[in-house]
């Protein structure tokens, strides 16, 4: 309605949260959480507590122990890194976006001496540059599975046959924050040794639980670098009587044996073909509206989130705040050196072919509606997309 020239939008209808993570959480887990505690001393949590940590090894892929952390993903990042290394210890990590960098950047400030391979923030972790950098003094490689700032997905499998090759003893520590429930992942068969995880994404919980998956390799590499809370061994002592060392997030936990009997329930090959299939009609759309995708090697496409560059002269934040105020639509920031240069767009957890509809729609009109020059035609390209392939 107009109000002294200005156009306000009234909010109506259910907010799109298409931002990548925290993602929407779906009705079953919030009624889940809404459930009332229990006493986290008691024989109900301890059954409880028991079936997760079981049944948390199946999304990680792993036969191994999975260490639950009351934290955010950051937090898992810094248990990965204290539990396992010393001080003066040197990492070797690769620069494919803002995530990388602020990992690194922690695990300077613990006191670990960081080699970091440069990026151009289009690119994942370069598996060939992996020897030249394995230096005898590496006791841990660092690589973001999927960096959530620049939708671009490393090749994991191909660094560990690196580390491999070179007969090189070195930790692999991978951080799979925006791809865990989401895409392909397997941290046994690929040879990890600790990956970091988190609850508010593929796992559509809230924001809240921090997750290490830890190998044999890891336990029995025990660094010096100063712990108390993050500490695995207390943790995994007393999960073995189904308890924590410190107070649990009991109503998570509810919400996480939800959200794992929904992706059971789907089967976790389709979950990550569905996601897989909603992205490459995402950059269908992109490409039909005459943009690009960020992502520069279709190897290296993330399946949770797309990040669209903007044409010279446009900033993208003003294009996301349009679509906001307009349509009630939250579309990710470009975040570090990509401010202002793209947004994100987030199709991962609890979506479907609906929704990625709606999505993408409020991504062309908030195009037009700002005057970037696009082509129409987006949304019937990945409406064709997905007709095809359903």
């Amino acid at each position: 309605m107009p109000c002294n020239g200005t156009e306000v939008f009234q909010s109506v209808g259910r907010h799109f949260l298409q931002i990548p993570g925290p993602t929407n959480v779906p009705e079953r887990v919030l009624r889940a959480v809404a459930a009332p505690t229990i006493d986290h001393r008691g024989p109900e949590f301890a059954r409880l507590a028991t079936e997760l940590l079981e049944r948390l090894k199946t999304v990680f892929m792993t036969r191994h122990h999975v260490v639950v952390y009351p934290s955010s993903g950051t937090g898992a990042w810094e248990a990965a890194l204290v539990n396992t290394l010393s001080p003066g210890d040197k990492v070797l990590a690769f620069e494919t976006g803002h995530f990388s960098t602020l990992w690194c950047e922690m695990a300077a400030r613990l006191g670990l001496v960081v080699d970091l391979i440069p990026g151009d923030w289009r690119h994942g972790a370069d598996p060939g540059l992996v020897a030249e950098h394995l230096t005898g003094d590496v006791a841990a490689v660092m690589v973001v599975h999927n960096e959530t700032s620049t939708g671009v997905r490393s090749r994991v499998p191909e660094i560990r046959a690196a580390l491999d090759r070179a007969g090189h003893p070195a930790l692999l520590l991978v951080d799979t924050i925006s791809s865990l429930g989401s895409m392909d992942y397997r941290h046994d068969e690929w040879g990890v040794d600790v990956t970091v995880g988190c609850s508010q994404k593929g796992l559509m919980l809230p924001p809240g639980l921090g997750f290490n998956a830890v190998g044999p390799k890891a336990l029995a590499h025990r660094g010096r670098l100063p712990r108390s809370y993050w500490d695995w061994e207390p943790i995994i002592a007393a999960n073995r009587q189904g308890f924590f060392p410190y107070t649990p997030p009991t109503n998570l936990l509810y919400g996480l044996r939800e959200a794992l009997d929904m992706l059971e329930e789907e089967g976790l090959p389709a979950v990550f073909a569905r996601h897989d299939r909603h992205a490459e009609a995402t950059r269908r759309a992109v490409r039909a509206w005459g943009l690009e995708v960020l992502c520069a090697d279709e190897r290296e496409y993330s399946s949770s989130l797309t990040a669209v560059l903007m044409p010279d002269g446009h900033d993208a934040d003003a294009v996301r705040r349009l679509i906001l105020e307009r349509y009630d639509m939250s579309l990710g920031t470009g975040l570090g050196r990509l401010a202002g240069r793209v947004f994100r767009i987030g199709h991962l957890g609890h979506f479907n072919d609906l929704m990625l509809a709606g999505t993408l729609s409020g991504v062309e009109m908030g195009l037009a509606g700002a005057g970037v020059p696009v082509k129409q035609g987006g949304v019937r390209a990945a409406l064709a997309y997905l007709e095809e392939t359903g």
